[in-house]
């Protein structure tokens, strides 16, 4: 006998997707005037929140994969968004930084960004907008702060 699957309006992977939607649609407008794709724009963020990083924690802090943060990294590097060094005990081991042409993308869009946040956390309300962000983290393998 085969389970009977919950109705895709109450499917927790298609209300994600479907909630993931209708949070990055606004972003994306953001974004559509910088000339950065969102897997960017999450790069210029998390180094311009932390610092340098090496390559496995950028990609990590930016939800991104490790073979995809390399291809997006050189075309970042190409536009002079960021800078690559490597270890100098460790050559196999990179580090990725901000450049002041990214930092200027985030600075430029700051308030914007606030104000997509400061919508969203009036449409759930304070108290919601935390209370999912701590459930999300449950799901989170990764989840810190």
């Amino acid at each position: 006998m085969t389970a009977k699957l919950p109705s895709t309006s109450r499917s927790l992977p298609i209300a994600l997707i479907r909630a993931r939607e209708g949070v990055m649609a606004p972003i994306r407008d953001m974004l559509a005037e910088t000339g950065i794709t969102e897997q960017q724009w999450r790069v210029l963020r998390v180094l311009s929140e932390h610092g340098p990083l090496d390559t496995s924690t950028l990609a990590n802090r930016a939800s991104l994969l490790f073979p995809s943060l390399t291809r997006i990294a050189t075309t970042m590097r190409n536009k002079g968004l960021i800078t690559q060094t490597r270890d100098d005990v460790d050559r196999r081991r990179q580090f990725i930084a901000i450049t002041e042409v990214g930092q200027k993308i985030i600075d430029d869009h700051a308030s914007q960004s606030a104000r997509i946040v400061v919508e969203l956390r009036k449409t759930l309300g304070d108290e919601n907008y935390e209370h999912l962000l701590d459930l999300l983290a449950l799901l989170d393998p990764d989840a810190r702060d």
